[in-house]
């Protein structure tokens, strides 16, 4: 069975909290040997990603590219608004609406602002995943968000 979590964004998260709470996440798959794909809501939150990544420390480099660079099967973490071209086990999804290929993951993440409208896009994604047979849970964000 899939499992994911949703984690609760902070009343102060704004774009820069997330792109780090992301990167965290995958750094911490990354170095536990797991291949991520970072679902994005478009093409500029992934170049921002992709960057944030370039900038962390050296000590905690994440071998990653924008989909369709880099080598042919892709690196350990692929950022991507389009569908992922190769298999990983992580979705960290970014996107508004639950992607139709999240059930091709064996675990998930995603966010709920604290934001009204976004909660509600939050909700719609949380059932799309549960009617997926995916397993979820809901936990605040961690607060260390720095560069892993």
């Amino acid at each position: 069975m899939n499992r994911g979590c949703f984690y609760l964004l902070p009343d102060h998260a704004d774009a820069t909290f997330l792109e780090r709470l992301v990167c965290r996440l995958a750094t911490d798959c990354y170095r536990q040997g797991e291949g991520v794909f970072i679902h994005t809501a478009d093409q500029a939150q992934a170049e921002a990603l992709d960057e944030r990544l370039w900038q962390q420390e050296p000590d905690s480099f994440v071998a990653h590219n924008l989909q369709g660079e880099g080598p042919r099967q892709g690196a350990p973490v692929v950022i991507s608004p389009q569908a992922p071209h190769g298999a990983r086990p992580v979705l960290i999804n970014l996107a508004p609406q639950a992607p139709a290929f999240a059930r091709r993951f064996s675990r998930l993440y995603d966010f709920v602002p604290s934001d009204e409208a976004g909660k509600q896009q939050a909700r719609e994604r949380f059932k799309a995943y549960r009617q997926a047979g995916v397993e979820l849970t809901t936990e605040p964000a961690p607060s260390q968000t720095e560069d892993a």
